[in-house]
């Protein structure tokens, strides 16, 4: 590649004058050292243009965009603007040979043009009903927007001069080029050709030597073909359009300016003088000419003007103001009769004629006449004058030449105007919004260019905005001129110029802590900071320390390991910590301190204990505890306080215990009744009342005090009871001691008999008590005899039943059927009278929506015939 890009001067220096030797001196001497050459390739040019007038200012772009191409395709920074791929030197390419030199992907190129034609083609298609003739569709370069005709298309892949179909790959030649000679002709047809190999770009200016005469001819000089064209600085000396000055002006290119002498000239009639520039000595006054005519009778009624201002136009055959009846012979100052017919000239509609009478003057601007016109649109048709253009409040639903908007313009006649949003849509170079108004197919590229250069800056070529992230920076073989900060500096290697900031120095640090140990990590001292312009995001790249700093930082805290213990001073619990890590930590232990109740140990985790003298640390847990220590008398209640020293309060808890009889309860402080003895505790429990416990022998209450224990002698009970026969139809009263032995003598226990046969039947039943004790008998023998003939009965009832259930159910299913059919007939009626109804309210309601409308414009009309627009 720096051969190719080496051998283009040789060929330019073969015609050159004495900047031959200077350039062959430079580049042996530069091939000596293999830098690269394109500085000194391109010196001779850029020093020549840059010389001359500020009119080459063409020429020295075009020599840097070709220096930009071959520094972009020597560090493979070419890419396409199309798909912003890099172009790789095996890839068939074309290139814009009109304006912009870029290079794209032939694939994509072409495309680009078959999008952009079969774009073009629709879009004439949809406006006029003939297709459009392929050869006169064209497609535009995406960055110079240069068009090109659809035969233009490229097909097959050429090198930069187009003279060699598909270029063989060669590492030592420029890719994508054939290494022979451009021969290209150069600008302005001078007759040469381009003598560099086979480029990108522009070809330069045409370094022959001619003699060429300046702008204003006064002076002749032997220049380079490319640059002929010159000043000499001096005074043109032109001759002016007026014919009467010369041009004062310096030497220049392109025609004189207009002769700025001022004077008194006048006007083309002559009436009027005025001092004006000599460019503008001609003019005209504001007045008429008012000059006599050849009849004598009429002036002359145009405007100031030059020469003669011929015939009356009165004069000869002459014809009423319609032109129907024709007068001969008439004098010039005689006005002409009316004839009395109509007019009927076209009137400016362009249909209808005038129905007024012969008139002098010029008919009515606006045609009168009612016709019925459509809109634009065509969907709305009313009778107006004829000069009156109908439009509707319909606004255009048709998508506009975009595809993305609608038309939306009131009454559009179907000639949609273009889209007006703008396409504010991203480019493929993500960086960018396309600013071209709304359109269909994909968005032209970002025009704009990203520079990528060195340090120094004199290394650097651009790239499509886009792929700047993608490019490699360009090697720059020239020491880097900017001095390291760090401490290390009289140690540092020298490096070469690079791209963005320059890298970290590589040495250890070596500085020492107040422990007294050395850091040892990488040099993390203040690193120049690049230069403020466009740089890439650096690629991470994996290290060899275990740790970096970043740069221009202090050292980091020491990270030696030291052994040292936790904060309870627990045995076996040091561990290994960093140096900077002065402070102590906790362990998994427990605390293990008493705490100050004294019956219990801290159970946090080992933590660092606070003293009297000092807020940091932290104190034991607070003992939240109950109290379980045994009271003095013991009682069966817990202590109501936390966890304490000392010995427990007294026991003040109220307890409930019930008199021996159990008629009432009695309520002692816990302390008071457990200090009793057990004969005071019998004596305090007692109610002092009758004992409300019942006799074990009989339903009556003890007749003692309220005592502890049983009842005393509960077989003697002197209570009167009621005794009866065994009908109960006699009764005495017996003492209830008396009761209870004649249950004993005749074999029963009193404690089993009920309370309502208590008694019965200890005395002997008389004659009548035997007559009531039959009668029971009878009924007791027919009360056996009835509940079979009811048993029979109700199976008799439940048989008929049964039917009667199965014949409802029959019943019932019947009359179930019928519903179910009637049912499903109201539905479907139903469902039929719904639709019916929503069919009849849509259409009155279209019939109205449009009623309304013809309302709406009709009132409009009244309007603006009742207040016409001023």
């Amino acid at each position: 590649m720096l051969s190719s890009a080496a051998q283009p001067p040789q060929h330019l220096s073969s015609d050159s004058d004495s900047d031959s030797d200077a350039d062959s001196s430079s580049l042996s001497h530069s091939h000596q050292r293999h830098p690269d050459l394109s500085s000194s390739i391109f010196q001779s040019y850029l020093s020549h243009s840059s010389s001359r007038s500020t009119g080459d200012d063409h020429h020295h772009q075009d020599l840097i965009k070709i220096q930009s191409f071959l520094t972009s395709s020597r560090a493979g920074g070419l890419s396409c603007l199309i798909c912003l791929e890099r172009i790789k030197p095996t890839d068939p390419t074309w290139s814009c040979s009109s304006r912009c030199f870029a290079i794209f992907h032939l694939l994509c190129i072409q495309s680009w043009a078959h999008q952009s034609t079969t774009l073009a083609a629709s879009r004439a298609s949809a406006r006029a009903a003939v297709a459009p003739d392929e050869s006169s569709l064209v497609w535009a370069c995406p960055k110079c927007r240069v068009e090109y005709l659809k035969p233009q298309t490229p097909k097959n892949y050429y090198c930069f001069c187009g003279k060699v179909e598909d270029p063989p790959r060669d590492p030592w030649v420029l890719p994508h080029s054939c290494g022979e000679i451009c021969g290209r002709s150069l600008k302005y047809d001078c007759g040469h050709f381009c003598l560099l190999l086979c480029h990108p770009g522009p070809c330069p200016a045409c370094p022959k030597l001619v003699k060429n005469k300046c702008f204003c001819g006064k002076l002749e000089d032997v220049r380079r073909c490319g640059l002929k064209e010159f000043s000499c600085k001096g005074v043109c000396g032109k001759v002016l359009e007026c014919g009467a000055h010369r041009c004062g002006e310096i030497c220049h290119d392109e025609s004189c300016q207009p002769c700025r002498v001022k004077g008194s000239f006048q006007c083309q009639c002559g009436k009027e003088e005025m001092v004006r520039e000599c460019c503008e000595r001609e003019f005209r006054c504001n007045g008429e000419c008012k000059k006599m005519l050849s009849c004598g009778r009429h002036v002359c009624e145009k405007g100031c003007h030059e020469g003669e201002c011929g015939d009356c136009p009165f004069q000869g055959k002459r014809s009423c103001p319609c032109g129907k009846r024709v007068y001969e012979g008439m004098a010039c100052d005689v006005s002409l009769p009316l004839c009395g017919s109509t007019c009927n000239k076209l009137l400016s509609c362009g249909f209808h004629r005038c129905p007024e009478r012969c008139h002098h003057g010029p008919c009515v601007e606006n045609c009168r006449m009612i016709v019925t016109k459509p809109c634009r649109c065509g969907s709305f048709k009313k009778q107006v004058p004829c000069y009156q253009e109908l439009t509707c409040e319909r606004k255009c639903q048709k998508l506009r030449d975009c595809g993305r908007h609608a038309c939306k313009r009131r009454c559009c006649d179907g000639d949609c105007p273009p889209c007006s949003e703008i396409c504010d849509r991203k480019l493929r170079c993500r960086n960018h919004k396309c600013p071209a108004p709304c359109h269909r197919g994909a968005c032209a590229p970002c025009p704009l260019m990203v520079r990528i250069s060195c340090s120094c800056g004199n290394t650097h070529f651009e790239v499509p905005c886009g792929t700047e992230t993608e490019q490699k920076p360009p090697k720059c073989h020239k020491p880097c001129p900017v001095a390291p900060l760090c401490r290390h500096a009289p140690q540092c290697k020298p490096h070469r110029c690079h791209y963005g900031a320059c890298p970290p120095c590589r040495l250890n640090c070596g500085e020492r802590y107040s422990c007294g140990h050395e850091c040892q990590l990488r040099c993390h001292g203040p690193v120049p900071p690049p230069r403020p312009e466009f740089t890439l995001k650096p690629k991470k790249k994996k290290g060899n320390y275990l740790s970096e700093a970043t740069p221009g930082s202090p050292c980091p805290p020491c990270p030696e390991v030291v052994l040292r213990s936790c904060f309870g001073r627990h045995i076996g619990a040091e561990r290994m910590m960093v140096c900077s890590n002065s402070a102590e930590f906790p362990c998994d232990n427990l605390c293990g301190n008493p705490l100050p109740c004294g019956n219990h140990y801290c159970t946090y985790v080992c933590h660092l204990l606070k003293v009297h003298s000092s807020k940091t640390g932290e104190s034991c847990e607070v003992c939240n505890l109950p109290c379980d220590k045994d009271r003095d008398p013991k009682c069966p209640h817990p202590c109501p306080m936390r966890c304490h020293p000392g010995e427990c309060p007294p026991c003040k808890t109220l307890i409930k215990r019930s008199c021996h009889c159990g008629s009432m309860v009695h309520v002692f402080e816990c302390k008071y009744y457990n200090c009793l003895s057990e004969k005071e505790q019998m004596v305090v429990r007692s109610c002092k009342g009758p004992c409300h416990r019942k006799l074990p022998n009989c339903t009556h209450l003890c007749p003692e005090t309220c005592h502890p224990g049983p009842c005393p002698s509960p077989d003697k009970c002197s209570k009167k009871v009621t005794v009866r026969c065994g009908c109960q139809t006699l009764k005495k009263e017996w003492l209830c001691k008396d009761v209870q032995a004649a249950h004993i003598s005749g074999g029963c226990d009193p404690k089993e008999i009920p309370k309502n046969q208590f008694g019965v039947g200890h005395l002997p039943c008389g004659s009548d008590c035997k007559s009531k004790v039959k009668a029971p008998d009878s009924e007791l023998h027919l009360r056996q005899v009835k509940p079979q003939e009811e048993q029979e009965s109700d199976k008799a009832s439940n048989v008929s039943k049964r039917r009667r259930r199965r014949q409802r159910v029959h019943e019932e299913e019947n009359a179930s059927r019928l519903q179910r059919i009637v049912g499903v007939a109201r539905r479907i009626l139903l469902v039929l009278i719904v639709a019916a109804a929503v069919a009849v309210s849509a259409y009155f309601g279209y019939k109205g929506l449009i009623w309304l409308s013809d309302w709406m414009n009709q009132l409009e009309t009244r309007q603006t015939r009742r207040y016409p627009r001023i």
